[in-house]
């Protein structure tokens, strides 16, 4: 955490040729999270890990999974994942047919409940559920492939979702999902997120190391902090 920011690094973003010293790396760093992404090519198109390979990760690191399923019926691969204390895990509101009774599940199992709304999905579809959300994740791209442009609504959205929990008076947590990097994170913290999920344009950088990379992330949080302060004031 840096300055009551969470950071969550996406897992599909890593060197795999090195996962193993890139995360441990990570966590040097101070990185809150593995976000681990599910992506089952019919809700979104490409795939990524499955459950066998992600287990691989919780022998030699113990931080906590932050899971996001981009898959049609998610209740179909619940049983896969084995979830700890502290870990999330997040569908797609978009996904599934019965939204509450699969967030039922999630809980059951243990995990931290969150819910993804994509870029074109209004925040009235979290009405009736928001009160049993640790998590909302806010794509700020189209469910799918790393390195795409911002869809700048999304931050309208973060603002009107903090305004939303502020008014009901709810612990619930907004993560920012898609192109966060230097430029665009001081305006997702000046609208009120909470959790920074950083992929190929923020932290696995081509032309950066890690260090370099997190230093520019950090100066760019404190950005968006002071800019989140003079809006409140």
């Amino acid at each position: 955490m840096y300055n009551g920011i969470e950071l969550s690094a996406s897992l599909m973003c890593v060197d795999w040729t090195r996962a193993g010293d890139q995360v441990r790396e990570l966590e040097t760093l101070g990185i809150d999270f593995l976000h681990i992404d599910i992506i089952d090519g019919v809700f979104a198109p490409d795939f990524t890990m499955g459950s066998s390979i992600i287990d691989q990760f919780r022998s030699f690191t113990q931080l906590p999974f932050d899971y996001h399923l981009m898959v049609e019926e998610p209740s179909r691969v619940f049983d896969g994942f084995k979830l700890l204390s502290g870990d999330y895990f997040s569908i797609h509101q978009e996904a599934s047919r019965n939204l509450h009774r699969d967030l039922i599940s999630i809980r059951k199992k243990a995990g931290m409940v969150g819910v993804a709304i994509s870029p074109a999905t209004s925040l009235k579809t979290l009405e009736y559920i928001i009160e049993d959300l640790d998590l909302v994740l806010i794509m700020t791209v189209n469910p799918g492939f790393k390195g795409q442009t911002l869809v700048q609504q999304s931050i309208r959205k973060v603002s009107n979702l903090k305004a939303l929990i502020r008014q009901m008076n709810l612990k619930t947590k907004i993560s920012v999902d898609g192109n966060v990097n230097s430029k665009t994170i001081p305006e997702m913290i000046a609208a009120g997120a909470d959790r920074l999920v950083l992929g190929s344009s923020g932290l696995f950088r081509a032309d950066l190391n890690l260090q370099k990379s997190m230093a520019e992330i950090h100066q760019s949080i404190d950005e968006g902090l002071e800019l989140r302060a003079k809006n409140v004031s």
